[in-house]
């Protein structure tokens, strides 16, 4: 597999590793958005939340609210971005699902994107509620 999540897991590419277990590796992103900026992987390989199983999902998401305590703790930023990517159209570029753990301070000049707040169709809205409660059961 030429993924370069699954190579630094193998060891095949160095990393600078924060936190492993026998489910999760955590590591510094090499082209951090801000100080302390970090990613959180599961080691088997998969593209996507659609792709992961349940159990490997969770095991990423509780290494994820132990390192942002970490985080907090450690460099006490004014607060915390956790991004998670599913997809090109989403801007995911390494295709191995990630966590995204960035530290963030007031006037950093970072911004999670350029959403414009607008009302919407509240009758859609609820429309959509329902086909995805539909699709749970």
């Amino acid at each position: 597999m030429d993924c370069i999540f699954c190579k630094i897991v193998a060891g095949e590419i160095p990393s600078v590793k924060v936190y492993e277990d026998d489910s999760v590796l955590a590591f510094m992103d090499i082209n951090p958005l801000n100080n302390g900026h970090l990613l959180i992987i599961p080691k088997a390989h998969a593209a996507t939340i659609h792709e992961i199983s349940e159990a490997d999902f969770l095991a990423v998401m509780s290494a994820t609210h132990r390192l942002a305590a970490a985080v907090r703790e450690a460099l006490n930023p004014d607060g915390i971005n956790l991004l998670q990517l599913n997809g090109k159209a989403a801007n995911q570029v390494v295709p191995h699902l990630h966590v995204h753990i960035v530290p963030r301070w007031s006037g950093d000049g970072l911004t999670v994107s350029q959403w414009n707040l607008v009302s919407g169709d509240m009758e859609r809205i609820k429309g959509v509620a329902e086909q995805i409660q539909k699709a749970l059961k």
